[in-house]
């Protein structure tokens, strides 16, 4: 049974940490922000997590900083991979005209800007079928909205205050508002569904391969083969999988941390 967010739900106290616990990791790893073990200014507001995160082995204290160990980092690689599942697969239903069935990735080679490209999206025609893919397929679609959240850089640790922003109510209300209110496949029907992830699964290897080739004609004018070539032919393999409606990689099937 598909996993069903309804009008009342919200988020478990594990849902936010985990994704709190991410946006940390991210910025411990790829980031230049040291955190004191003596905690202090903006900072402080962090000290509940990062007692948790050092109780379950996912960071330690290194002298007077926080350092992320090895385990902290499996699970930090694991949500990665995750992510960039999130981008290759789910964002190609990010506007889907269910009417006419049109998907609007299936022009994004057509535009040469940004700009011409969120004019053509920005049309109450589309409607976004994230979170009824992702419940389609048992897979947790606050996660969904988290990973849409960082790659619109929602999460800015580069703003003063963002800790507690992070650690604030605000962001995880509105992710339990985006689920709530988001279109259900129940919505759309069964039948339906699975029509719509097979165009887009369909859909989706051919943005690959229509990337694979403009990445090839960039880097070596239209002739040869490179590592580039060899690594996007692989990525696209990888995602072939995904042409059963009711597939899942096994990266989605486990809890990234155990609190």
């Amino acid at each position: 049974m598909a996993i069903q967010l309804r009008k009342n739900t919200v988020l478990s106290d594990d849902n936010k940490k985990t994704f709190k616990a991410i946006v940390v990791l991210n910025e411990m790893i790829n980031g230049d922000h040291q955190f004191s073990s003596n905690a202090y200014g903006d900072d402080a507001v962090l000290q509940p997590l990062f007692t948790e995160l050092i109780a379950n082995g996912y960071i330690i204290s290194s002298g007077s900083v926080y350092k992320v160990s090895s385990k902290g980092r499996g699970v930090f690689e694991t949500f990665m991979k995750r992510y960039t599942e999130y981008l290759k697969v789910y964002d190609v239903f990010s506007f889907v005209d269910l009417e006419s069935g049109e998907f609007a990735f299936s022009s994004y080679f057509d535009f040469d800007t940004d700009d011409d490209w969120f004019n053509f999206t920005d049309n109450e025609r589309f409607d976004d079928l994230r979170i009824a893919v992702a419940m389609f397929k048992n897979v947790n679609p606050a996660e969904i909205v988290f990973m849409s959240f960082v790659n619109e850089n929602r999460f800015d640790t580069s703003v003063s205050g963002w800790q507690n922003d992070l650690m604030g109510a605000n962001a995880w209300a509105e992710i339990e508002e985006i689920c709530n209110t988001a279109i259900k496949p129940d919505e759309v029907g069964k039948d339906a569904m699975v029509d719509m992830i097979n165009q887009g699964s369909e859909l989706m290897i051919k943005l690959m391969e229509e990337e694979q080739k403009q990445n090839n004609e960039n880097n070596n004018g239209g002739g040869g083969t490179t590592t580039t070539t060899i690594v996007e032919e692989e990525t696209i393999e990888y995602y072939q999988p995904y042409y059963d409606p009711y597939y899942i990689s096994p990266i989605w099937l486990v809890p990234l941390f155990l609190w």
